[in-house]
């Protein structure tokens, strides 16, 4: 009889008493732990003094990922990798705790009486799935609520009725899912919604075309500001001299911040500082002080306020209702070679979104999406984002019922007023002024990477109601946009506001 838990956890799986699946989630759950020990003996040094602060500083952050990820910075998923390969003592204790962690898993999948159940029963995984290029799935995703429907298809089982093992991969920045994709590390990604269209003119890195399948969510983010300005802030022309965070420079985060600033008078390359701040990293950033205020994806909005760091100033939705924030992406070269692994993977997705956007059943996706292997949030702070029942950290409970939601459809006239932001704020990196470009290239674009067409198509086949028009004219807080003519927009942006 085996002495070692890693011997005779072998010979348990070839047994059949372990399937793989057990194997997963234990190591998911002992790959935090890791993270933790890595994370005490970097910042605490063998003091157990210092491992207490480490700690306490880790929670004021958000959790032990996001302390990680602000001590390492948006490599640190590099950085752990490499030291676990760099460490044969830790492999061996790694494999060790992930033997009894399958056992744990075991146990505990015996009896869990609050765990959420699958919205899709095993009766009603009837998806023809007989001619799938690829089952074995990996899918990033950034920690955030936008990523719902990719996150919560893994255990709510949408991915497993459409024939799917798929898993889904925490990512540490949108930078690390840029580069993964191009490097062919994953079949398919959680994207912000402008990243598609600059990844394909090549903006940000070499041109790589990649194809945005369907919106994760419409609205969801929020400006949140540090506690330190709180009664200084009314209006956009009051950030003068912040500096402030967005998850990336393609972001709809980026676009919307220098939009709503702007409309005060305030140049977003001028009187303030944007830089890019991984999500995870928000909390910390603010809580030191390296950034004054920022407008992010939640939970982090919703975390600021639970943790007593910041308060929520102005949620997206005030500032255009009904805009996307994320999407399911897949690279050109993917889906020409798994055609219908991709269609039936998007489809899943639309599924989900389309679950997702019925408020009853918020509160099961809530628990499902916060436990340590997704969002590693408390519930209460996810289910207030997605129920829109919340504190804003003013004092004020509101209830907001389309905080986020979920419409899968990608609007053509979301690209073309991407597309419009990209070249008044000169992002679109051609040297072309505003002028030289024709309202025909916004559609171009648009329809290049926008597959508006299969998403209408997907979503009738489960049961939504999609719409059969692409463009819309889209009400913003200041200004109504005209997909028809986005450089008459532009010109009209800079002639009122100056930038």
């Amino acid at each position: 009889m085996p002495t070692d838990p890693v011997d005779m956890v072998s010979d348990l799986a070839k047994m059949g008493l372990y399937k793989e699946s057990q194997f997963k989630a234990a190591d998911k759950v002992n790959t935090f732990e890791l993270r933790k020990a890595l994370l005490l003996k970097a910042a605490g040094k063998g003091d157990p003094k210092r491992e207490k602060l480490v700690l306490a500083l880790a929670q004021q952050a958000g959790g032990i990922e996001n302390a990680f990820a602000a001590a390492f910075g948006p490599q640190a998923g590099l950085f752990f990798a490499d030291t676990i390969r760099g460490s044969n003592a830790t492999r061996r204790e790694f494999l060790r705790n992930l033997a009894i962690g399958a056992a744990m898993v075991t146990l505990t999948n015996c009896a869990k009486p609050e765990a959420p159940g699958a919205a899709v029963s095993d009766e009603a995984a009837t998806a023809d799935v007989s001619n799938l290029e690829k089952t074995d799935l990996k899918i990033g995703f950034i920690p955030i609520t936008c990523a719902t429907p990719i996150i919560m298809s893994e255990p709510l089982g949408f991915y497993k009725k459409y024939g799917f093992n798929a898993e889904v991969v925490k990512m540490p920045s949108w930078g690390a899912v840029r580069d993964s994709a191009i490097a062919g590390e994953l079949d398919a990604y959680h994207m912000l919604a402008p990243m598609p269209i600059a990844m394909t003119l090549g903006l940000g890195s070499g041109a790589f075309g990649v194809k945005l399948a369907s919106v994760e969510n419409i609205n969801g983010q929020a400006i949140t500001i540090s506690n330190k300005h709180k009664g200084k802030v009314n209006g956009p022309a009051d950030f003068k001299g912040f500096t402030m965070g967005v998850p990336f420079p393609y972001s709809m985060h980026n676009l919307l911040l220098r939009y709503y600033l702007a409309t005060g008078g305030i140049d977003p390359d001028v009187d303030v500082k944007i830089r890019p701040v991984p999500p995870p990293d928000s909390i910390a950033q603010l809580i030191a002080g390296d950034i004054d205020a920022y407008l992010m994806p939640d939970p982090f909005n919703q975390r600021a306020v639970y943790e007593d760091a910041g308060f929520i100033f102005k949620l997206t939705k005030d500032i255009w209702p009904g805009h996307p924030c994320c999407a399911f992406a897949a690279s050109d070269q993917w889906i020409d070679t798994n055609p219908n692994t991709f269609r039936a993977l998007n489809k899943a997705i639309i599924e989900a979104a389309g679950y997702a956007s019925n408020p009853a059943n918020r509160p099961e996706i809530a628990r499902a999406i916060s436990e340590r292997a997704f969002l590693n949030q408390p519930v209460e702070v996810v289910e207030a984002v997605l129920t829109g029942k919340f504190e804003d950290g003013l004092g004020n409970t509101l209830d907001v019922p389309d905080r986020i939601d979920f419409d899968p459809y990608p609007w053509q006239s979301f690209a073309n007023w991407i597309s419009s932001q990209l070249v008044r704020w000169d992002l679109q990196g051609d040297g072309k002024a505003a002028q030289e470009i024709t309202d025909d290239s916004y559609n171009e674009v648009g329809e290049k990477v926008f597959l508006s067409d299969l998403a209408r198509e997907l979503a009738a086949e489960v049961g939504l109601n999609p719409p059969s028009d692409v463009y819309r004219t889209e009400k913003l807080e200041f200004d109504t946009f005209d997909p028809e003519k986005p450089g008459e927009y532009i010109k009209e942006q800079i002639d009122k506001y100056g930038v």
